[in-house]
């Protein structure tokens, strides 16, 4: 489901030529790409929201919804962890899903408890964590398992933000052009169907960072169009 930066990086240079607006290099490409694809990445979780409000009898409504799981499914991720004085720290975390504690003898979900609440819960034999029934912090990316005593694994899952695009590249000896090397580039993450709406993103970001107010409006108003069309 992933989409091809050297597809996405033509199309917009395509545009771009053909408006005659100038050339958009590789390194001003990746940066305006990354903020694209975050940008439509953020909006899963907007229009998640919205469609929760909707009346859930309407079919229209029920094939949103399954398209959008199918795109934010894309980052869900499942990691087994490796406790060290019953702790770990995770990374390219969005949002955190269930612990499940696989150290002991059987499987145990953790209970999540703010960290202020670890001193009240272990003052009283009826509240505190055990192996059976343990909780857990998760505060500046490290996740504390309680109780303290806990070793061995714990598998965390969890939505992960959208690794950053890269189109890679060779310069070419004899002309000095860019050329495409895919072994070097990073494909965008986010899901095949919002490809035109990550091209206009971009076209957007270029012509704002051009001044060019013409390719701003037009790629507004494409995009604007789409999000329209995907809402039908």
């Amino acid at each position: 489901m992933a989409i091809n930066i050297n597809s996405v990086y033509k199309a917009v240079l395509v545009v771009l030529q053909q408006e005659n607006r100038g050339v958009l290099t590789p390194v001003e490409f990746d940066k305006l790409a990354a903020q694209a694809q975050q940008e439509i990445y953020t909006q899963y979780f907007d229009d998640l929201n919205q469609l929760l409000r909707m009346p859930q009898t309407s079919l229209a409504y029920a094939d949103r919804m399954a398209l959008l799981d199918e795109k934010i499914s894309i980052f869900k991720r499942t990691s087994e962890l490796n406790l060290t004085l019953a702790s770990a720290t995770l990374s390219n975390v969005n949002e955190l899903g269930s612990v499940i504690y696989t150290g002991g003898t059987t499987d145990r979900e953790a209970q999540r408890i703010q960290k202020q609440d670890v001193y009240t819960i272990n003052q009283s034999p009826l509240t505190a964590p055990t192996a059976h029934y343990p909780v857990y912090t998760y505060e500046n990316s490290v996740l504390k398992l309680y109780p303290t005593t806990l070793t061995g694994t714990t598998d965390v899952n969890f939505l992960a933000f959208p690794t950053d695009p890269v189109w890679g590249y060779d310069i070419e000896p004899n002309l000095g052009n860019f050329v495409y090397n895919s072994s070097r580039s990073t494909d965008f993450e986010i899901h095949k169907s919002d490809q035109p709406l990550l091209v206009n993103k971009i076209l957007e970001y270029a012509g704002v960072m051009t001044k060019d107010q013409l390719a701003l409006s037009l790629a507004t108003q494409k995009e604007q169009q789409i999000i329209v069309d995907n809402q039908k």
